[in-house]
């Protein structure tokens, strides 16, 4: 069974599963966007980090989901890394 399986039937089995995985979606999509544009741009952590005047431990606290960096961090991650910062409110599906 491989994780696309197992989730669907922990899923299944138990919906506050499903509930609480649904919660972290937006944290996960953050995470994974900025490893791989951090990837993308050949840039290890500790790279990263001294672009932002920051220490690489910090980088490694947002790509592990242990730390959840304001807007303002956001903002000036995307600036070093030569993208634009988008937030918007989408209606939620029915």
């Amino acid at each position: 069974m491989d994780l696309k399986e197992f989730k669907k039937e922990m899923f299944k089995e138990n919906p506050k599963i499903k509930e609480e995985y649904d919660k972290l979606e937006l944290e996960y999509k953050i995470k994974g966007q900025l490893i791989e544009l951090r990837r993308k741009n050949n840039l290890t952590q500790k790279q990263l980090a001294d672009l932002l005047k920051t220490k690489q431990s910090n980088i490694a606290r947002i790509e592990s989901g242990s730390f959840y960096p304001s807007l303002r961090l956001l903002e000036k991650i995307a600036d070093v890394l030569n993208t634009k910062l988008d937030i918007r409110f989408i209606p939620k599906a029915s």
